[in-house]
């Protein structure tokens, strides 16, 4: 079994090796055909081994599953793969430092095998709809193996026995994220993106290595096991510090508040990376490793409403932000920091499993719904909505995956959404009579749990709405720049009529993720929260109205307008990034400016200085030693002449 788990991780990675080495290879040729053949190497160095690692996350979940049988649980443990009595395969090298051991190992049990397979179904089709998305593109061979490195880097995470390998994927990942966001990099728009979540990421990356060594040396090391197992002895305050300083880490990679805006500019780089980025790897490893590492959090006590603010605050700002957007792909992204605040608040509240339920459902609508947004795009040439609708009947099945999408993203039944946001809201209730939290945290959960819901219906139905319906905008006008480059760049001036479907390489794995968005959670329709369900659709069906209404109206005009008066502080994002720049950036960079020009005027000032100083110095004894004999013999006599002089006085 960990055989297995090692050969699902060091596939895509030789696949990412092989794909940067040898794509061109033997003789390096660029242009034209070269270009041509290098993709189809690259696509076919991508594909197998991504999918052979598919098979075997698909195997181990069964294999896991099948142990779980006569375990005993709810169905949603079982479901989720955290029943207890699942086997577990471990394999571990003791790594002696002289002081804490390192354990380099993996761990198999039905968590890791869960969100493995939702990791190598999403890679896998990200990677066969990137090879139409990019088809005409010249770095196509390392945008795909930098999506194997972060395939195998993401389920190093999720297998990972011991702290540090995990945080070596962790970091990983960063990296490709760094990578992938710019992968257009001549747009200096696109470059600082990357360079914008790369910076902010590592911010929280630093609490959360710090985290790690925290719990380790408390623990005596770093093996998750003996961590946990351990817990019942470590002071109160080592655990509350630990925690605190993991969700330092969580908050940035997951895009949770206060270190949530790289998300939406991460926007700039392929469509497809954002469909990765957002359902399987980088977010999801923030809540993978809360989930993992639970009993941590459970037993810090304070940790718990800190991340219960978090989630209040992200759900609500991120929903409401999503809901004054123009650009598809911005909309989604903030929906995505909402629906990861949904898992942040379950897993705040003592309800890890339907935390993991949401996390695995929303994988599957989210990256639905990008592969989706990303064939818009490349129908009509424009991330901005504006430049949509009517689109419906030129994109048929498009319309209805992404139809599926939104309903799932909404909440309304029967997708799959529906069943796992009504087990987080159920869980968010219960907090508010008996939980782990503060009173007036657990109301604060609650209360914008339940006003998420309505706003997620307003901005999904809006989305919907302006992208698929109305008429479409005519091409030229003001607005419709295109803000992403690639694909969609040849058909910026594509009339109305030249709409048509994206080619079956795309179409496909929007085809195959719309099942799993639909059905997904089905083994919850006998174990529904009636009661909050039927509030959680109302309040749905509430927004979605509201919007509706205001979209029939004025079809050609943004329903946005409803949010009157608040409607520009949403587009803006409530000015988050100006105040973090007007707080942190600019103080920095000054601070940055006056260190620099005090290295070059004192630092550097001094040791130049220092050297005129030498030189002057040696100028002056260099013209006693001019070559001149009588200057010499003129030194020699003054010198006699001075000691007979001395001699005479002295004497």
């Amino acid at each position: 079994m960990t055989t297995a788990a090692v050969l699902a991780i060091l596939l895509p990675f030789a696949a990412a090796a092989a794909g940067l080495l040898g794509s061109r290879f033997p003789k390096g040729l660029r242009g034209g055909a070269a270009d041509a053949a290098a993709n189809r190497r690259a696509a076919w160095i991508a594909i197998v081994p991504t999918a052979v690692s598919t098979l075997l996350t698909i195997w181990l979940a069964y294999s896991i599953r099948t142990g779980q049988a006569a375990g005993g649980g709810d169905w949603l443990s079982r479901f989720t793969g955290s029943a207890g009595t699942a086997r577990v395969a471990t394999a571990s090298v003791a790594v002696d430092t002289g002081s804490v051991p390192i354990s380099i190992g993996l761990l198999v049990d039905g968590l890791a095998a869960t969100i493995a397979v939702l990791v190598t179904v999403v890679a896998l089709a990200v990677q066969v709809y990137s090879v139409g998305y990019l088809r005409d593109d010249r770095r196509y061979p390392s945008y795909s193996a930098f999506i194997s490195l972060f395939t195998s880097a993401m389920l190093l995470v999720v297998y990972a026995a011991d702290l540090l390998v995990l945080y070596v994927g962790w970091e990983v990942m960063g990296l490709c994220s760094y990578l992938l966001i710019g992968h257009w990099w001549e747009d200096r728009a696109n470059s600082r993106a990357a360079v914008k979540a790369f910076l902010v990421t590592r911010i929280g990356d630093v609490g959360f290595l710090f985290g790690v060594f925290v719990l380790g040396t408390a623990a005596g090391g770093f093996r998750i096991a003996d961590v946990l197992a351990k817990l019942p002895e470590l002071p109160p305050g080592t655990i509350l510090a630990a925690a605190l300083l993991l969700l330092a880490g969580v908050a940035g990679k997951s895009a949770q508040v206060p270190l949530y805006t790289w998300l939406p500019d991460a926007m700039a780089g392929p469509t497809p990376i954002s469909a990765l980025i957002h359902a399987a790897t980088m977010v999801a490893a923030g809540i993978f490793v809360v989930a993992r590492l639970y009993p941590v959090f459970l037993a810090s006590g304070p940790a718990l409403d800190v991340l219960a603010v978090m989630a209040a605050l992200g759900m609500l700002g991120a929903a409401l932000a999503a809901l004054a957007q123009d650009d598809l792909k911005r909309v989604l992204a903030y929906s995505t920091i909402s629906q990861l605040a949904y898992m942040a608040g379950a897993l705040a509240v003592g309800s890890r499993d339907a935390a993991v339920f949401h996390l695995i459902t929303h994988g599957a609508f989210k990256a639905l719904l990008f592969l989706c947004a990303g064939a818009v795009i490349h129908a009509v040439g424009s991330n901005l909505m504006s430049a949509m609708g009517g689109l419906r009947r030129g994109l048929p099945v498009t319309f209805a995956a992404m139809t599926i999408g939104f309903a799932a993203l909404a909440g309304l039944p029967p997708a799959s959404g529906f069943f796992s946001k009504d087990e987080v809201l159920a869980a968010v209730e219960r907090s508010l009579s008996a939980g782990h939290l503060a009173a007036p945290v657990a109301l604060l959960l609650y209360g914008c749990a339940l006003a998420t819901v309505a706003v997620t219906g307003a901005y999904a139905t809006r989305a919907w709405l302006r992208t698929f319906f109305g008429e479409r905008a005519p091409s030229g006008l003001p607005g419709t720049a295109v803000p992403e480059p690639g694909p969609s760049a040849a058909l910026e001036s594509a009339p109305p009529a030249a709409v048509h479907e994206a080619p079956p390489v795309m179409r496909w794995p929007i085809i195959v993720l719309a099942v799993p968005a639909l059905l997904l959670g089905l083994p919850g329709v006998l174990h529904i929260h009636w009661g909050t369900a039927v509030l959680s659709v109302a309040l749905a069906l509430l927004g979605a109205g509201a919007v509706h209404t205001v979209w029939r109206s004025d079809p050609r005009r943004d329903p946005a307008r409803l949010l009157g008066p608040l409607r520009r502080p949403c587009e803006r994002a409530f000015s988050v990034d100006a105040l973090y720049r007007a707080v942190f950036v600019r103080p920095t960079l000054l601070l940055a400016y006056v260190v620099a020009r005090a290295d070059g005027r004192v630092v550097d000032g001094a040791v130049r200085g220092s050297g005129r100083t030498v030189t002057g110095l040696a100028g002056l004894v260099r013209r006693a030693q001019n070559g001149n004999a009588q200057l010499y013999v003129t030194g020699l006599l003054a010198g006699v002449l001075l000691l007979a002089v001395g001699a005479v006085m002295l004497g």
